[in-house]
């Protein structure tokens, strides 16, 4: 069975059984834009019109020399999770467009118009139409992130200052939406490339899921280029929460996993494939065929389908 789905069911668990009800804050940003207007929490009113349910500080680890962290209870939609993180870390860009033309639409809802308006704010169209502004691959590519980490493990393997961080004040107030995982630290111990990842709020059905499998994969590709294993992953994220419009589905979840872990039949995990011949990270294949990365043998039990929000 899958190591990941049982760190996960057990996080969903205690969400619902023990995380905070937010309904008394006069506005809770979620990711869409929508707010959760204030509501006094001692009224009947309060408990149907709560937003999320959360725990703070949420800590998951996987050893990736021994099995690739993806949901096997339902399945996740890897080549849409991998060509994100190569649009971020190896496209370094920001146009929301370059997804678009691979059949990706998880951004377009934070895609400055052509006229360089979002939600009330504006920045130069000449520069930011179409895109998230100064956020994600913007950032990587104005610092050079990839480039340095790749070249530090190269030639300064025992560097323990290898970090990537995607959380510059300076650039917050121009970005569409601040990164919610927004920095990743790194270590060469052993011939084995370990990850430390921060992430500042997690949507624990859609967002989680993908972020993990993101910087598993990250991390595989960047050892595989470097000559290195993959090692410990641990994901770190300060704000784990369950959108109440998505509690039967995570519910749901559940009960496939219960049901197939008591009957045995619970999917193993599948193994992630790269092309040996490529040696390079930004030569891995970006089209929608992302031909240099694969899952080999990805069995799950079938597509749960849950909103960000109400």
């Amino acid at each position: 069975m899958s190591k990941f789905d049982d760190q996960y069911i057990d996080l969903c668990r205690r969400i619902l059984e023990h995380g905070e009800k937010v309904q008394n804050y006069k506005k809770v940003d979620n990711r869409s834009g929508a707010t959760a207007t204030a509501i006094p929490d001692h009224t009947a009113q309060a408990q149907s019109e709560s937003r999320t349910i959360r725990l703070p500080h949420q800590v998951l680890q996987f050893d990736l020399s021994e099995e690739f962290p993806i949901l096997t209870s339902k399945k996740v939609a890897f080549k849409s999770a991998i060509l994100e993180i190569l649009w971020i870390y190896q496209v370094q860009s920001n146009d929301v467009r370059w997804l678009q033309d691979r059949k990706i639409h998880i951004w377009d809802e934070w895609e400055i118009d052509e006229n360089g308006d979002y939600q009330g704010r504006h920045w130069d169209p000449k520069e930011f139409a179409h895109t998230i502004g100064t956020a994600y691959g913007w950032i990587v590519n104005k610092y050079k992130l990839t480039q340095n980490l790749i070249e530090t493990l190269k030639e300064n393997p025992g560097n323990r200052r290898m970090v990537m961080s995607l959380w510059q004040n300076e650039w917050l107030p121009t970005a569409a939406l601040p990164s919610c995982v927004w920095n990743s630290q790194w270590n060469l111990i052993d011939g084995k490339l370990n990850v430390l990842v921060t992430s500042r709020s997690s949507d624990v059905p859609l967002g989680l899921p993908f972020n993990i499998v993101q910087y598993a994969t990250l991390c595989y590709l960047i050892a595989h280029c470097i000559g290195a294993k993959p090692g410990q992953f641990t994901f770190i994220t300060n704000d784990a929460h369950i959108y109440e419009n998505q509690v039967d589905g995570i519910k749901e979840q559940i009960k496939r996993y219960d049901e197939a872990k008591a009957n045995g039949t619970l999917p193993e995990a599948p193994k992630l494939w790269i092309n040996p011949e490529v040696k390079d990270f930004f030569k891995f294949d970006n089209s929608r065929a992302l031909k240099d990365v694969k899952l080999e043998d990805y069995k799950h039990l079938g597509i749960i389908k849950m909103p960000v929000t109400e």
